[in-house]
């Protein structure tokens, strides 16, 4: 009874030291495994693995590209405008001894706080470098910038064991102080663009309507001479008809032209007139016998 006593709690031990003594390391990351706090072996394939039960231990780190957004901080470029800007970068573990040598047991959290750090003294040195101005920071040259800090971002972080891998711009505002400042001088500049489109405009309106009054001119007074060329040629006609019909018949034109006068001088209501019944006047109008009707 003894015996079997022994063997069996000698057969939990022997399991639970084999159990112990195997692990398993995901495809999405990588395993240390320690022996007194040392480094004794690196896992980095993915399947089963072994240590000492008891006396290893296994510690995992994340293999995949990792984001870190930083907080937001105020740069200063060549023109003195002083913007708030607002990053994140995309790294991961390249080499994990290296990465437990130089955070210990502060792991993913420490790393972070040590590469944000990297990331904004970068931002400030690349955003503040000669000839870096507000508006190439605003513009598409900004992709360059951010390859520049990624790059000497890398250069620093190497020492942590990271990959740096993209470093981007999310954000690039104005500090609060001077945003009103800022929207005035803006807001003077499109007033100051509206009074310039506004007299440009009236200096075009007033060219158009001296333009259409002169055309106006021109052709009022060529409308007047074409029609006092017609007048002055009916005039000849009309003369020149009367003159023939004075030849052919003086009897009937002097006829004629006594009854336009009877017609000029009695229109309206003036139909009285007083005259001496012997004035030529009335010619035409006595009967044969030399008396007026």
């Amino acid at each position: 009874m003894r015996a079997g006593t022994i063997i069996l709690v000698a057969g939990v031990f022997g399991l639970i030291a084999i159990l112990s003594s195997v692990f398993i390391v995901d495809e999405r990351e990588k395993a240390l495994i320690l022996q007194f706090g040392q480094i004794r072996d690196v896992k980095e394939e993915p399947g089963l693995a072994f240590k000492i039960p008891f006396i290893q231990e296994v510690v995992r780190y994340d293999d995949r590209i990792l984001s870190l957004d930083t907080p937001p901080i105020e740069v200063t470029p060549s023109d003195d405008r002083r913007l708030v800007v607002d990053a994140f970068a995309r790294y991961r573990i390249a080499d994990v001894i290296q990465f437990r040598q130089a955070v210990g047991v502060g792991g993913l959290r420490a790393a972070e706080d040590r590469l944000a750090s990297i990331l904004q003294t970068q931002i400030r040195a690349v955003l503040g470098s000669a000839g870096v101005t507000s508006n190439t920071i605003l513009s598409s040259d900004r992709a360059s910038l951010m390859v520049r800090i990624r790059d000497l971002a890398q250069l620093r972080a190497q020492a942590l064991g990271l990959d740096v891998v993209d470093v981007r711009l999310k954000q690039t505002n104005l500090p609060e102080q001077n945003l009103e400042a800022t929207f005035a001088r803006m807001r003077a500049e499109r007033e100051r663009e509206a009074a310039d489109e506004v007299a440009r405009g009236a200096e075009a309106a007033t060219r158009v309507r001296a333009q259409a009054d002169r055309t106006v001119v021109e052709l009022v007074s060529e409308a007047k001479r074409e029609s006092e060329i017609v007048r002055g040629e009916a005039d000849a006609e009309r003369n020149g008809i009367f003159a023939a019909a004075y030849g052919a018949d003086r009897e009937f034109f002097r006829f004629y032209r006594s009854l336009e006068a009877y017609e000029n001088a009695l229109q309206g209501s003036n139909s009285t007139m007083v005259i001496s019944p012997d004035s030529e006047f009335f010619e035409f109008l006595k009967s044969d016998g030399g008396t007026g009707n």
